[in-house]
């Protein structure tokens, strides 16, 4: 019984997101043991990605009201699912492994389940981002863009903490991971925003603490001098932003694996070099997160096109001004989703899943 609940587990967070596919090792089913309690495992598959009350849940399953209404709250508590909260009542829905359930482990993460989910990563999820629609979008660095270039405000990082009320920062989810493996990187890790109903669940857990937009805009700064990559979710509105290093982040690590990273961000740049003004320095090349840059036989810096997916840090690190972020051609441009729940239906149509629970369908 035990390991069949499990693995229904799995299948079901599988058709979300970029997915949870099973190992040949089994390590997700010990991740997902360690997370979930049976009775956990059987709410959670009941539930959807669609919000809904206590309530509301219990009257289509047939539930014990007050006992349920405890496990869901306990559940976001252990942030094995969502809770937003609209005046008195109390909302939940369903998360993804990826980016959900993984990222709400900041206060659990030790040293046992970073090992865990570093053998998951390299044995399944870090290969599994090309068959989806990446999680998170790039946006470059402000000062990276032409201001002739009209930038639409969800690619401006500032633009977007500036439109955000409620704001929270939280540890690098990746950078923590890494850091209790002994690797990873000396960045900053005080890095993740979270607005609106996500700084609220991050904040109620305990997992983060609010800051004005002031603040915010004052550590996005120090994340862009200590090279980070601007990564919102990707969608026009996002609810958080990630400041990702190519060493720690699980989706830069996935795209580093990939040979043409650049067709899998949403993102509408690519870095450019005038090779008249570069002196083969090489700053560019360390600055670079992607290893797309490299020397020519002249020693003067070139871009792979495939591989760059404009972050604009190389732009802002060059001492001669020798580049510059480019927009890419009409065919290559994209908008990023209008909202999550797009997002997830997107990538469940591109992926060949469902976002209906699976105790739902009828076969």
């Amino acid at each position: 019984m035990t390991d069949t609940i499990y693995q229904r587990l799995r299948k079901q967070i599988d058709q979300y997101s970029v997915g949870f596919p099973a190992t040949e090792s089994g390590i997700e089913i010990k991740i997902l043991k360690r997370l979930y309690s049976e009775e956990e495992a059987e709410i959670y598959l009941d539930l959807s990605m669609q919000l809904e009350t206590p309530s509301s849940f219990v009257g289509r399953t047939d539930r014990d009201p007050q006992k349920t209404a405890e496990m869901l709250e306990n559940m976001a508590k252990k942030g094995l699912l969502f809770r937003k909260r609209k005046a008195d009542a109390a909302y939940y829905a369903a998360i993804p492994f990826v980016i959900g359930s993984f990222e709400f482990q900041l206060n659990r993460m030790d040293k046992e389940f970073a090992q865990m989910a570093e053998e998951y990563f390299n044995e399944a999820y870090l290969g599994s981002i090309a068959d989806a629609i990446s999680p998170l979008r790039t946006i470059p660095v402000k000062q990276s863009v032409d201001v002739s270039h009209n930038v639409a405000p969800y690619s401006d990082a500032r633009e977007i903490i500036k439109s955000k009320d409620k704001i929270a920062i939280a540890d690098c989810i990746c950078r923590t991971q890494q850091k209790l493996l002994g690797k990873g990187c000396e960045k900053p890790v005080e890095v993740c925003f979270t607005f609106g109903s996500h700084a609220e669940y991050y904040l109620e857990n305990k997992m983060a603490r609010s800051i004005t937009q002031e603040e915010a805009l004052a550590i996005l700064d120090e994340c862009e001098k200590a090279g980070l990559v601007n990564q919102p979710a990707n969608m026009v509105n996002p609810g958080g932003m990630c400041n990702c290093c190519g060493d720690c982040c699980g989706v830069l690590r996935a795209l580093n694996l990939l040979p043409r990273p650049a067709e899998h961000v949403t993102n509408n740049y690519w870095a450019d070099v005038d090779q008249d003004l570069c002196t083969g320095c090489e700053l560019c090349i360390d600055r670079c997160q992607m290893a797309a840059i490299s020397m020519d036989d002249e020693q003067l810096s070139v871009i792979n096109t495939d591989r760059c997916i404009g972050c604009g840090l190389c732009v802002t690190t060059c001492p001669e001004e020798a580049l510059s972020l480019v927009l890419k051609p009409e065919d290559k441009q994209c908008t990023p989703h209008a909202s999550g729940m797009e997002l997830m239906v997107k990538t469940a149509e591109k992926r060949g899943t469902s976002l209906m629970p699976l105790s739902m369908v009828r076969e």
